[in-house]
């Protein structure tokens, strides 16, 4: 069973997933990163380009979401180092630092509540977030074009590429076409026909929608949808 509310850091939000049996179930590229928690243990996954498809025998898990951009000036990594990884925190930041996290954690009433306090501790060290890279995200979530973005915040591409990888783990092309995904389930998830899904989510056709659901995730929109 999967769970999730709003976090108390801004536009973060913290999940919970118990599989029901051994389908451990897709994890779809959103432009996210997460902190993750199970078996004692913290865990980062960053930016995906593709479906992640769990491993291993079913166990729990809970999360804190951070949204595009986020998580790197948190954990000090750019994200490109961490595109379609899950990884120990451990790797990323000093022991002791770790142990501090997962002591908060373990202290909790549960780990919903103690993986915000651990990314609260995180942002506290943290310096605020970009807010070119905040304005771009909402750009692109909207359906803005990315050269047209660009030239409205006043950035060329290089410079806008570069920082897109260590923001986002990825350029600002693959951003938005995540982003195009995300838009396009949600209307299609609501009963949305693909047709119009695609015109409204921004793609040049039906066909191209389903291209790059199959792309991103490994399996046609239909499919998809019926949770399979």
């Amino acid at each position: 069973m999967y769970t999730e509310r709003a976090a108390s850091l801004v536009d973060a939000t913290v999940w919970t997933n118990t599989p029901a049996g051994p389908g451990l179930g897709r994890v779809l590229p959103d432009g996210c990163m997460d902190l993750l928690w199970s078996e004692g243990r913290l865990r980062v996954a960053g930016p995906d380009t593709r479906a992640h498809l769990p491993d291993g025998p079913p166990v729990s898990w809970a999360g804190i979401r951070f949204p595009p951009g986020v998580a790197p000036a948190l954990l000090g990594v750019p994200a490109h180092e961490l595109r379609d990884r899950r990884v120990e925190l451990t790797e990323l930041r000093p022991a002791a630092e770790v142990r501090r996290l997962r002591a908060r954690v373990e202290a909790a009433p549960d780990p919903m509540t103690g993986l915000e306090a651990a990314a609260g501790d995180l942002a506290a060290a943290a310096g605020p977030p970009d807010p070119l890279l905040r304005r771009l995200v909402a750009a692109l979530e909207a359906g803005h074009p990315v050269a047209a973005t660009a030239d409205a915040l006043g950035i060329g591409a290089r410079s806008l590429h570069r920082r897109s990888l260590a923001a986002f783990g990825y350029g600002p092309k693959t951003l938005a076409r995540v982003l195009r995904l995300q838009r396009a389930l949600a209307l299609a998830r609501t009963g949305v026909p693909y047709a119009e899904t695609a015109a409204r989510a921004g793609f040049a056709d039906q066909a191209h929608l389903a291209r790059d659901v199959r792309n991103l995730t490994g399996v046609p929109l239909g499919r998809l949808l019926c949770g399979r």
